[in-house]
């Protein structure tokens, strides 16, 4: 049922147009890396002085607050994107380890980047264990780079 989804989705005529087109395609795919970078950047700041790598002297509910903006847009973008990219070779993507890999990672991080590491963000400093922080940190490092792998195996099996 999901691969007949997938091949309705893929052979549909707007889908079609845009894989023919040589503009279309890379136009989205290149604004689907400016999320992902939008994402990096804003979980980067924030993982990173979890860990105590960087900002020491910025209070991480200051910092997690400001990047927050940044991965709500950058996850939009790529998502929106995403989408659209998913659904131009739907049936090669059913089919990729990767690409079910990377979706589990997705959620996976969605869910802890917006409920732990949303707590640990934003409580006092004082009462969050620094190894707390760190683990989750970890983590989200680690699910983030799943994610992240898991496309670049898909664009380049």
């Amino acid at each position: 049922m999901i691969l007949e989804f997938c091949r309705w989705i893929q052979y549909s005529a707007p889908l079609v147009a845009m894989r023919d087109s040589p503009w279309v395609f890379p136009v989205i795919a290149t604004i689907h890396l400016i999320g992902l970078t939008m994402i990096g950047g804003a979980v980067l700041l924030v993982d990173l002085r979890l860990l105590g790598l960087g900002l020491r002297h910025q209070p991480v509910a200051l910092l997690a607050r400001d990047a927050e903006r940044w991965l709500l847009r950058g996850l939009f973008v790529a998502m929106s994107t995403g989408v659209l990219l998913f659904m131009c070779f739907a049936t090669k993507y059913y089919y990729l380890t990767f690409f079910w890999v990377k979706m589990a990672a997705l959620i996976l991080v969605i869910v802890l980047t917006f409920s732990v590491r949303r707590r640990i963000t934003a409580a006092n400093e004082s009462q969050v264990n620094d190894a707390t922080g760190r683990l989750v940190a970890v983590v989200s490092l680690t699910l983030w780079t799943t994610v992240a792998l898991g496309g670049r195996y898909i664009g380049f099996p």
